[in-house]
């Protein structure tokens, strides 16, 4: 029984993975793509992009170009990614709603397969068919990010229900690397094939995005529940009433011999376990530490997606490195918020509490920021430095967003009668990224008026915001582990 629900786990843990990562690539593509789009669209930009010239003659910027210059175009990509963002943000706290109500499995691979059509056609046949327009942009970033905001309420919520909190830790600081592997293997994927033009970059990504969506749909389980396990936050582990088949994925055909193996230790009398009723939105954002985390991560999301979208942009543009070599040192920052999550979320686990964990990280980070505005022009100091800066702001970032989220969606007010976790995990993320949109256009506005300088200042300013926010809980944490330690030094 425990080796099936080790097999169940694991698989689980492997397709959600999957799924972010391949969204997190698709979506790092267009981050990874600025100084060409910006060639493209404007005429300066394209003569100081030396491989757009073989790509894109004059005469397709003289018919169709959209901005004057390429400061016009910095500022236009900094509303799309706020666009996106704020969008992404609204469709978080509708998003966690409904993972919550109806089958996460069928949300999710919605959320991919859309998300990859609506990139493909943003990306990919708006250059073959030389469509260029402002607006038709928008809206199509408009839609993706509400169909991307379909996805990590999601997968947080299926990873809640296969994990227990014993080293959720450690496990969601692992699984949460997804973002950062998706980063990495996007900006690959986009370099590889960027010398074709940049909008093979965005066919690359969108059509693996799209199958990745299908190989979810057939064969993901998103809860012990579907196959005869009951839940992990139970005490014992005991069979339980199957879900309807509507909620199983169509490549489980073998499963319904296991839960007529595990339904067979079940008493004649026992009654089906009911189901637990999804928390209203006003209820989830009011259960405690929910609030004070969605503010900090709002800060700190801000910073960490400021790096996401602008770090190709700015190593390309500020010391002057071929635009596939800014590509793929910036892979440095998510190699460090792989390592960043995983140990910061193991000590967390050891140690019982969250919050000190995320605020010592957070106090280094500022000190790293200001290590890091002050890189020379040297590649490898810079990988060094972004290495660390990821691992004291990404570890952080993914904390919040992963373990942190699940153990406030499955905290003891709910009395595991209540299903919460992909409502908060929507409220988290989608106030994260309502900060994080807010944040994209006022780096590019600052880095036009005051340049990049100015720009590490504010992130400094916003990292220490979110302490601020944490500020109550690490109070709160102190207290429980001395009076913890008061009462072993009494019993001893």
């Amino acid at each position: 029984m425990w080796s099936l629900y080790t097999y169940h786990q694991l698989l689980a843990f492997l397709l959600t993975f999957l799924s972010y990562v391949l969204l997190h690539s698709s979506r790092k593509t267009f981050s990874n793509v600025k100084v060409s789009i910006s060639a493209q669209w404007t005429p300066s930009g394209l003569q100081q992009n030396g491989s757009a010239l073989a790509l894109s003659p004059g005469e397709t910027w003289e018919d169709n170009k959209l901005f004057a210059d390429v400061g016009e175009a910095t500022l236009f990509l900094g509303a799309l990614d706020s666009i996106f963002l704020f969008s992404y943000a609204v469709g978080l706290y509708i998003s966690g709603v409904i993972g919550d109500r109806f089958n996460l499995r069928y949300v999710l691979s919605f959320g991919l397969c859309g998300s990859a059509v609506t990139e493909f056609v943003f990306g990919t046949l708006t250059e073959w068919l030389h469509f260029y327009n402002v607006y038709f942009y928008c809206v199509l970033w408009v839609i993706n990010g509400l169909l991307q905001s379909t996805v990590w309420p999601c997968v947080v919520a299926i990873m809640g229900n296969w994990f227990g909190k014993s080293g959720r830790g450690f496990v969601f600081g692992l699984w949460s690397a997804c973002a950062s592997v998706g980063n990495i293997l996007g900006a690959f994927l986009a370099s590889s094939v960027l010398k074709f033009g940049y909008e093979y970059a965005f066919l690359v990504t969108s059509v693996v995005q799209f199958a990745g969506g299908v190989v979810v749909f057939f064969g993901l389980l998103t809860s012990p529940k579907e196959i005869g396990l009951s839940d992990l936050s139970e005490t014992v582990l005991t069979s339980v009433t199957r879900d309807s088949d509507s909620q199983r994925p169509l490549m489980s055909d073998d499963e319904d011999e296991l839960c007529e193996e595990y339904s067979s230790i079940q008493h004649q009398d026992e009654e089906p376990e009911p189901q637990p009723e999804a928390i209203g939105f006003l209820q989830a954002f009011c259960l405690p530490g929910v609030l004070p985390y969605s503010l900090a991560y709002a800060c700190l999301k801000l910073v960490n997606y400021s790096f996401f979208f602008w770090l190709p942009f700015y190593l390309s543009n500020n010391f002057g490195w071929k635009e596939v070599q800014a590509d793929r040192l910036s892979v440095w920052y998510d190699v460090g918020g792989i390592v960043g999550g995983t140990v910061q979320g193991l000590i967390s686990d050891l140690l019982g509490k969250r919050a000190p964990v995320l605020v010592v990280s957070l106090l280094l980070a500022m000190g790293a920021l200001v290590g890091y505005s002050h890189s020379p022009n040297n590649q490898i100091v810079n990988g060094a430095l972004l290495a660390t800066t990821g691992f004291l702001i990404g570890g952080p970032s993914n904390m919040i967003s992963s373990a942190i989220s699940a153990d406030l969606g499955r905290q003891e007010a709910l009395q595991n009668s209540q299903q919460a976790l992909a409502t908060v995990t929507g409220i988290v993320d989608g106030t994260g990224s309502i900060g994080a949109a807010g944040g994209q256009y006022l780096v590019s506005l600052i880095e036009s008026k005051f340049g990049w300088m100015c720009v590490f200042y504010f992130f400094i300013v916003m990292t220490g915001s979110s302490v601020l926010f944490i500020i109550p809980l690490l109070f709160r944490e102190i207290r429980s582990l001395c009076r913890d330690s008061q009462a072993r030094t009494h019993q001893l």
